[in-house]
């Protein structure tokens, strides 16, 4: 089986990252609530951060999302207003890398405490940096002491990921691990061109559940008052994530074909997780334009490996996908990436859209 492994760069364990992450917050004093009704004022810079702080701080919470919905997290400017709303915040939670406005305006301000969703778990390098390191590097990995149970079992595309026994100390060494930008493709001609560390971790079910259990520890930290609330909570949500990570193992461990085609590349952490191979016609941005040598290169790749779909997303145009379905007799359907939930979306949260996005792999790679 042809399956594109992630190579690990800077990688840590669940556990060791979460109390990593955790001294390393700004001025993390355990102040409690600042509301006037008590609840802790926390802020996140998009969706799926704000879907875990609201899923684990219940009522205990004022939860305040920057990016709205609908609006494309990337290309996300912050207001004055919300400037001025993140110094009167109890706690931050961005995800660095994703949205330079975000983290231009995280650093400047004086809020309470901050805490980046990538020091809670891996990121991997991506692109011609990651493929031309030696495989002799990075020896077999152990699980985690948090992973080690029957739900992470990894197979397949799993064995050399990130999050099994590495420790890092902040997202800032992961930027400084930027994949290169030269074009590698291997002999299906399958592309490898990104250009730095994927942050879309969210569509990885085992390392969102990392994430979770980091923002878990520092809603405690930050609210000692309700810490056994956030606890239980926290473990509620991670085996439901635990639950849906089997799902997608089984529901995508015998299909026709490996390969799929994106617009964007948002799936490759999910892709490997499970075996599989994303190609997509732009890179990590999704307004970027592929060239016409892209276009060429996926058609070789659909007729190769059999591919019938072209994924496209709710919040960027479908035009090229079309197009490219057009040339190569294939359909279109949508993965989507979860950045946001409107009215397209298909489901109201991020289960049910990440349900959707499975049933939509299983058509397309014709699961058994």
């Amino acid at each position: 089986m042809n399956v594109r492994r992630l190579i690990p760069g800077t990688a840590v364990a669940a556990t060791a990252t979460a109390l990593v992450a955790l001294t390393a917050l700004t001025g993390c004093g355990n102040a409690g609530a600042s509301g006037d009704d008590g609840k802790l004022d926390v802020m996140a810079s998009f969706y799926p951060l704000g879907y875990l702080v609201d899923e684990i701080g219940g009522d205990h919470v004022r939860l305040t999302t920057l990016t709205e919905p609908g609006q494309e997290p990337h290309d996300l400017e912050v207001s004055a207003r919300q400037r001025a709303a993140m110094e009167e915040s109890d706690l931050i939670v961005y995800l660095k890398g994703l949205q330079p406005a975000v983290d231009e305006a995280v650093g400047q301000s004086e809020a309470r405490t901050k805490v980046d969703a990538t020091t809670l778990t891996s990121l991997e390098k991506t692109g011609a940096a990651r493929s031309e390191e030696p495989a002799d590097e990075h020896p077999e990995h152990t699980e985690g002491p948090e992973h080690g149970e029957p739900g992470h079992e990894h197979q397949d595309g799993d064995e050399a990921h990130a999050d099994e026994g590495h420790t890092h100390e902040s997202g800032e060494a992961h930027a400084d691990e930027g994949g290169g930008e030269d074009a590698h493709a291997d002999d299906h001609g399958h592309d490898h061109s990104h250009d730095g560390p994927d942050p879309h971790i969210w569509l990885d079910p085992v390392r969102y559940s990392e994430v979770a259990e980091g923002v878990g520890k520092a809603l405690e930290k930050a609210d000692p008052d309700h810490a056994p609330d956030y606890r239980n909570r926290t473990d509620a949500l991670v085996k439901r994530l635990d639950a849906l990570h089997t799902t997608f193992r089984s529901g995508l461990k015998d299909t026709r074909t490996e390969v799929f085609i994106t617009t964007h590349s948002a799936f490759g952490y999910l892709a490997d997780r499970y075996g599989l191979i994303e190609e997509s016609i732009s890179g990590l941005n999704p307004e970027s334009e592929p060239s016409g040598a892209r276009i060429k290169e996926l058609q070789k790749v659909a007729k190769a490996d059999d591919v019938n779909t072209v994924f496209y997303e709710t919040l960027v145009s479908d035009r090229t996908a079309k197009s490219l379905a057009a040339d190569t007799g294939m359909r279109t359907d949508v993965l989507d990436p979860i950045e946001g939930i409107t009215e397209k979306s298909r489901g109201d949260d991020y289960f049910q859209v990440m349900e959707a996005n499975l049933a939509a792999l299983r058509t397309a790679l014709g699961a058994k």
